[in-house]
């Protein structure tokens, strides 16, 4: 006899002398596992915990978990339902991220997703959040086009979009007598990027855009086109880079001295601070940035500053404020909604929005949900306590200054 049989029939026989109406009555009992569901909000998280962007991504996961923590007095509960995040890594790679959110939705039951780091993955996981109709609050993948002509109406975006990031960093480099060029990455987060920072030069000139392969390691070639092109302009020059990953240009832009030998100088935007430790070569580099932890003074901010380095002996990096946003934006919705997870229910308390983040005050815009955010005008000074270039405020480049463009047709 199978070892199951015996108790197998004699569940069955139990079965047997309910008769209809104790059936129908066990039938209409809660569930355990059901029971358990109903009383939980499930947020997926997709982002490259492996592949070239795991330190962002790593970030936004510390972030989120922060972010969810602080919103929630560390209770990890809203409206009386436990707060469950399920994580899965998309290894940076688009047909993964697609596949691994359709599962979420579908076999995981989340409730909503945050994610991804990469813009192509983002772009990727998009249609599945129409498919599904559930919301997907990108965080902090950039491109433009995630809440532009790729764009559904399920999509919210806490992280600063490529317009955003352009237009800021053109508040430091668009004067008359200025000429530039762009170095990025050729993929959606690097043209998306450029497109936005030519749209937002007026008065300075541009003569030369130059994309290189996300994994280049040696950047000689594409920096001799670029002293090309600016060698013997008048005015000042400079190099504005659009780049993110382990690997990046400056040390190289250091090295062949093209400052020293052709006045050529460097621009760009933030980044994490292992990246900003080459900044520290470029003492007075002005730029943009969406988020440097000495900076913002509020008190979400010096919550975030305070915990994590007790947490983790070190500061909140840039996409840590990010994660953080993305956790207070889910637990404000659902307070809005008092724990009702309906897709339409969340889209209309998010809609126009406002909420408190590291940055200060941020607002869902109700055209295309991104989400307006200030930005940083900085530059760069070499201080000996620090291993990186620290980026101190020139002045806070408030949402209401940025016009950023909506581009979903809308």
């Amino acid at each position: 006899m199978p070892r199951h049989t015996a108790p197998r029939r004699t569940a069955l026989a139990a079965l047997a002398t309910l008769g209809a109406a104790g059936l129908a009555a066990l039938a209409m009992a809660p569930q355990p596992a059901l029971a358990q569901a109903k009383g939980e909000v499930r947020i997926a998280h997709v982002y490259s915990k492996t592949g070239p962007l795991e330190a962002y991504a790593k970030q936004t996961q510390v972030g989120l978990m922060m972010g969810l923590e602080y919103a929630t007095g560390g209770t990890m509960m809203v409206a009386g339902k436990k707060l469950v995040v399920i994580e899965k890594d998309d290894q940076g790679k688009p047909d993964v991220g697609k596949t691994l959110l359709a599962a979420a939705y579908a076999d995981d039951k989340a409730d909503l997703a945050v994610g991804p780091t990469a813009s192509p993955v983002a772009l990727a996981m998009l249609p599945v959040a129409e498919e599904y109709k559930k919301v997907l609050l990108v965080e902090p993948a950039v491109a433009d086009s995630i809440t532009g002509d790729r764009w559904n109406k399920y999509i919210f975006r806490t992280g600063r979009n490529s317009s955003q990031d352009a237009i800021s960093n053109a508040v430091a480099l668009d004067k008359a007598g200025n000429t530039i060029v762009t170095l990025a990455q050729d993929n959606a987060f690097g043209r998306d990027g450029v497109k936005a920072f030519k749209e937002a030069i007026k008065s300075a000139k541009l003569v030369h855009e130059e994309y290189l392969p996300p994994a280049t390691t040696d950047y000689t070639a594409g920096l001799q086109r670029i002293v090309d092109r600016l060698k013997d302009q008048p005015g000042r020059k400079f190099v504005w880079v659009v780049w993110a990953g382990a690997s990046s240009p400056f040390s190289k832009f250091a090295e062949l001295e093209l400052q020293k030998r052709y006045g050529i100088e460097l621009a760009t935007g933030g980044n994490i601070l292992p990246a900003m430790v080459a900044y520290k070569q470029f003492p007075g580099m002005e730029g943009a940035l969406y988020y440097y932890f000495g900076i913002p003074k509020n008190p979400v901010n010096e919550w975030l500053v305070a915990n994590h380095y007790r947490q983790f002996k070190a500061p909140p990096d840039f996409f840590t404020a990010g994660g953080m946003s993305a956790g207070i934006a889910i637990v404000e919705a659902l307070k809005k909604t008092n724990g009702d997870t309906g897709t339409n229910k969340l889209i209309a308390a998010m809609e126009g929005m406002s909420f408190e983040s590291p940055k200060g005050r941020m607002t869902f815009r109700k055209e295309d949900h991104q989400a307006m955010q200030s930005m940083y005008h900085f530059k760069i000074k070499a201080d000996p306590a620090f291993a990186w270039g620290v980026p101190e405020l020139i002045r806070e480049i408030k949402p209401e200054e940025m016009t950023i463009p909506i581009r979903n047709g809308r």
